[in-house]
């Protein structure tokens, strides 16, 4: 019983100290780009019946962190982002300098859409609390076959 109780303690401090690190720590990345790759191939695949979905249906960036959009095409044919045409081997960048959700037609996607949710910069301790099990959350997400994101 009393063995129970000193690994709960300790469960509960180590528990409090993750919290404690992921509120007060900053939160920084290598680049703000947030860099996503239409596959070769995807187009023939498509053609052939496949439902393959290899761009998440919702993008989030934040700002002041990741907070510009990279879409690369690596497939054979053109593939269109809103107003824009990424010809095979193109990429295009789109920074976002406001925190909204936008909706884009997209060739990528199934649907023709794609929503891309940009949240505000991380002020609080809990928004740094957030972000990284978002981020946990989208790396266990991303993980599985199919989404390309570089």
């Amino acid at each position: 019983m009393r063995i129970g109780r000193i690994c709960g303690g300790v469960l509960a401090l180590a528990l409090l100290a993750g919290t404690a690190w992921a509120a007060l720590a900053p939160v920084s990345a290598p680049s703000r780009d947030e860099i996503f790759v239409i596959p070769h191939g995807t187009w023939a695949r498509r053609m052939a019946g496949s439902q393959v979905e290899i761009l998440p249906a919702e993008i989030r960036l934040t700002l002041g962190l990741k907070d510009i959009l990279v879409l690369v095409n690596h497939d054979e044919v053109p593939q269109q982002f809103g107003p824009v045409l990424m010809m095979p081997g193109q990429s295009f960048r789109l920074p976002f300098a406001k925190a909204a959700r936008y909706q884009f037609m997209c060739t990528a996607h199934l649907s023709g859409q794609m929503s891309v949710t940009v949240d505000p910069p991380l002020a609080t301790p809990w928004a740094r609390v957030w972000f990284r099990v978002r981020e946990l959350a989208l790396r266990l997400r991303d993980a599985r076959p199919g989404i390309s994101h570089a």
